[in-house]
């Protein structure tokens, strides 16, 4: 018998993440969601998968624009995190926000600690979600610490000295 959502919620939410902005675009759309369920997934090629709602606005302008932007937060953008969590308001999650154009056309934050732009290779269905896989054609990293979301709080990273 498999565990309920409450109990795998909070199994996850004890599990330590950075939190990241995945944006798309197709066309003239462009949307973006928070997420915490991103990794590297290949070295070479060089592939990031992150694991999306099926019914999410972005996951559809993932999947028809073939492309999406993983944008890692800095310790100070919080409030960005919330902005784009949001269902309320979600089509303005842009306003007010930096942004710049990947290789691939997805739009990447410019205030981020990192954006990978990705090319989409493969969709895999994984329940009420799917696993978008990419091929980060682009990277930008920048100096600063990671915003890390834990129990469902926000923190910081504290190198070990």
């Amino acid at each position: 018998m498999a565990i309920n959502a409450d109990e795998f919620r909070a199994a996850m939410g004890s599990w330590p993440s950075g939190v990241t902005i995945i944006t798309s675009k197709s066309g003239d759309q462009i949307h973006g969601m928070t997420v915490s369920d991103f990794s590297g997934a290949s070295l070479d090629p060089p592939l990031a998968l992150v694991c999306a709602s099926k019914t999410s606005v972005t996951t559809g302008v993932i999947q028809e624009g073939e492309c999406f932007g993983v944008n890692v937060l800095r310790a100070d953008q919080s409030d960005l995190s919330n902005k784009f969590a949001s269902k309320k308001d979600e089509f303005k999650r842009f306003e007010g926000v930096e942004t710049f154009e990947g290789t691939t056309g997805a739009p990447l934050l410019s205030g981020a600690l990192v954006n990978l732009d990705c090319r989409l290779t493969a969709v895999h269905e994984a329940g009420d979600h799917v696993l978008c896989v990419g091929q980060i054609e682009e990277s930008h990293v920048r100096d600063g610490e990671p915003l890390v979301y834990f129990r469902g709080s926000y923190g910081g990273f504290e190198p070990a000295s």
